[in-house]
């Protein structure tokens, strides 16, 4: 499912009101957070305890969930290599147009091949990505199998699923890499949001986090 070209005609228009001037009015940057890893590593989850922390501040979100944008925006497309390729790209513009509106854009998707993620990296300006590498073992990630994907896999029911029959492909050089079944939610949300204030995406109130 190779995606077609735009045209030569298509040119994005030039606006006087871009990224900067929206998050100038917002208070902060924007940011595609990006959270890859196998299924049932417990992304989703981290997901939204970072968006909670997020909110909390103040500061302009939006969650893009895998499961979420297969049954909308993706929902024609199979779980094929070249399947997910699309479903990849299509999420990853998708980010980039929301993180263009000024918001930081938390992207929860299993996404396991590296060039796609570095595709989707590359549709932001550096400094705007942040890759979260949001790990367990295989074993364990079995072991939790909250949808009971792993066991249909296992079975033969399932075809072309991410650590089984078809290769997951880690990140080598993350912004964050966090061990899910090392940390608890909270733990590794407080490592996400610390990443995020490190790098100037927003700055805490005056006193805040002070001894």
């Amino acid at each position: 499912m190779t995606p077609t070209p735009a045209a030569p005609h298509v040119v994005a228009p030039r606006t006087q009101v871009d990224r900067d001037a929206r998050g100038a009015l917002k208070g902060h940057r924007s940011a595609v957070v990006w959270l890859t890893g196998l299924s049932g590593a417990g992304k989703s989850t981290l997901a939204d305890r970072l968006e909670q922390r997020l909110h909390a501040r103040g500061l302009h979100t939006y969650l893009l969930d895998g499961d979420r944008l297969r049954g909308g925006l993706n929902r024609d497309l199979g779980f094929s290599a070249e399947a997910r390729v699309e479903n990849m790209r299509r999420v990853g513009e998708v980010a980039a147009l929301m993180a263009d509106a000024g918001l930081i854009v938390i992207v929860a998707l299993i996404s396991p091949f590296r060039h796609d993620r570095q595709a989707a990296r590359e549709r932001l300006a550096p400094g705007e990505f942040f890759e979260i590498h949001v790990d367990v073992p295989l074993a364990v990630a079995e072991q939790r199998d909250p949808k009971g994907m792993y066991r249909r896999a296992r079975a033969g029911l399932l075809k072309d699923f991410t650590g089984i029959d078809s290769p997951y492909e880690a990140p080598e050089a993350p912004e964050l890499h966090v061990r899910m079944d090392r940390l608890t939610p909270d733990e590794a949300a407080d490592a996400a949001f610390e990443v995020l204030r490190a790098a100037g995406l927003f700055a805490m109130p005056v006193g805040e986090g002070q001894a």
